[in-house]
């Protein structure tokens, strides 16, 4: 599967908790499949989600096809916005 989505189940943060939602209700919308991955089963996959953003200080959710980061919440907002997310995807 090509979209992962990174995601944390274990959180306090309403506004983590609102944008991971919308993030899912997006990608649902556009029947775009996804596959999740929880931060929270270990810092190790934690680690490798900031890493692979390129932001040691990167929360969820974050995007990425494959391993290339395609970008977080906000980006994906604007791009909901501009009718340009399977670029941000790099489904197109």
């Amino acid at each position: 599967m090509g979209i992962k989505l990174y995601y944390t189940t274990v959180t306090a943060s309403r506004t983590v908790k609102s944008q991971q939602a919308e993030v899912m209700r997006i990608l649902e919308s556009k029947s775009i499949q996804y596959e999740l991955i929880d931060i929270s089963v270990g810092r190790e996959v934690c680690d490798e989600m900031r890493s692979k953003a390129g932001n040691p200080a990167a929360v969820p959710p974050q995007l990425f096809n494959e391993d290339q980061y395609c970008g977080d919440y906000d980006m994906l907002s604007e791009a909901v916005e501009a009718d340009t997310v399977d670029q941000l995807l790099k489904l197109a």
